[in-house]
């Protein structure tokens, strides 16, 4: 399971023109689903996220965690986070999990992840989406578990 996560001073997601999910400050979770991937890691995962210190404190340090600021996140599914890259010109996707099963671990994890965050907004899973972002920072991590 990867994670790239990005924090923000706002970001929304777009399906049709439609805005299915938007956010004010905090975090950005742009999430890839692999085969191997288990509930543990997706449990794991959730934890990471929700104690990963990017927000900074009084003295402008990265010492605070999404809780720690009261903010929010938005979670987008994004497979090709899966992709091997490591050979030719075209990444290979067959390290991503099938896309029901990886349905129902993306809707896992983000009831999992609402029940530890203040406000969680979503994307559509599977969905053509247009993501929209203000990096503040800019400040990027990938996760992994």
């Amino acid at each position: 399971m990867k994670a790239l996560i990005q924090r923000v001073d706002s970001s929304s997601v777009t399906v049709n023109n439609k805005t299915v999910g938007s956010i004010g400050y905090g975090m950005l979770v742009l999430l890839g689903i692999e085969k191997k991937d288990t509930v543990d890691n997706l449990e794991k995962m959730i934890q990471k996220i929700i104690n990963f210190r990017m927000f900074s404190d009084a003295d402008d340090k990265m010492n605070l965690s999404i809780n720690a600021i009261n903010g929010e996140i938005l979670l987008v599914s994004q497979f090709t986070l899966a992709a091997d890259t490591n050979a030719g010109k075209r990444p290979s996707f067959s390290s991503a999990m099938e896309p029901k099963r990886a349905k129902e671990m993306y809707d896992l994890f983000a009831e999992k992840l609402k029940k530890e965050v203040n406000r969680v907004e979503t994307g559509k899973f599977g969905a053509d989406s247009k993501v929209s972002l203000v990096n503040d920072g800019p400040v990027t991590f990938m996760l992994s578990c």
